[in-house]
């Protein structure tokens, strides 16, 4: 298993990712990236099984790209509200719901930095969720009192 990017080296990863790509796919994911930071200044990028992903108090969205498709999967999406249907991919899972852009596509930044603001909420409010207190252990001993 590979070890994730140190946060420090992240935002380099994804630099050379979005030059990399050279097409509409980088400037459509420089493009999503921007909108991240202006939802969630706070945010954290991460380089992870060879994306980049944006995290605060948990996974907040990986940013895929494909050869017909720039693809952003929230880690949550199924539990988050989407009142502009702006989730367009992944529809059918139970946890992760994804908005594929492709070329030519506008992004609607209202929509998404809400979508992104809604996940940083769920994640933190998981976080701070205070932990059930563990059972006591039964030993499996019965005393024949």
């Amino acid at each position: 298993m590979k070890k994730p990017v140190p946060v420090e080296s992240a935002s380099v990863f994804i630099d050379n990712k979005i030059k990399e790509l050279g097409d509409w796919r980088g400037r459509a994911l420089a493009k999503v990236r921007t909108i991240i930071h202006e939802a969630d200044p706070e945010i954290v990028e991460e380089w992870k099984w060879d994306v980049p992903v944006w995290s605060h108090g948990g996974i907040v969205c990986t940013g895929e790209t494909y050869k017909n498709a720039v693809k952003l999967t929230f880690a949550k999406g199924a539990a988050l509200q989407d009142p502009s249907s702006v989730f367009n991919s992944s529809l059918e899972g139970n946890v992760r719901r994804a908005i594929d852009f492709h070329e030519g596509d506008k992004v609607d930044a209202a929509a998404l930095k809400d979508l992104i603001r809604a996940a940083v909420a769920l994640n933190l409010k998981a976080k701070n969720k205070p932990k059930p207190e563990p059972k006591p252990r039964r030993t499996g001993n019965k005393s024949s009192d």
